[in-house]
């Protein structure tokens, strides 16, 4: 789980929290860097990663916005994971 807090007029974000519920294979404080290390979390870069002015909202409506690999939906897309996998020191898709 993670949570990202702002505040108004404050581009980078004033909080990011993770929360693993004992699944993770790293500290929770070790993902926290790594996704401040990797992206970019002002708000104008999620909209632009996230192609958010892109309106899509009818196929989202129903059946919700996560969850939906029928939709290729930016924000479900893996395309980060090597590369956090290596910056992480973790055997990346399994090799060793």
């Amino acid at each position: 789980e993670l949570q990202v807090s702002y505040a108004i007029g404050v581009a980078q974000p004033t909080s990011v929290g993770i929360e693993t519920f004992g699944t993770g294979r790293l500290p929770e404080s070790e993902i926290e860097r790594l996704i401040r290390d990797h992206f970019d979390l002002r708000p104008a870069a999620i909209i632009d990663r996230f192609d958010l002015r892109r309106p899509i909202y009818r196929a989202t409506a129903s059946y919700g916005h996560f969850g939906r690999p029928d939709l290729d939906l930016p924000w479900e897309r893996l395309d980060a994971v090597e590369e956090l996998q290596r910056a992480a020191g973790l055997s990346v898709n399994g090799s060793e």
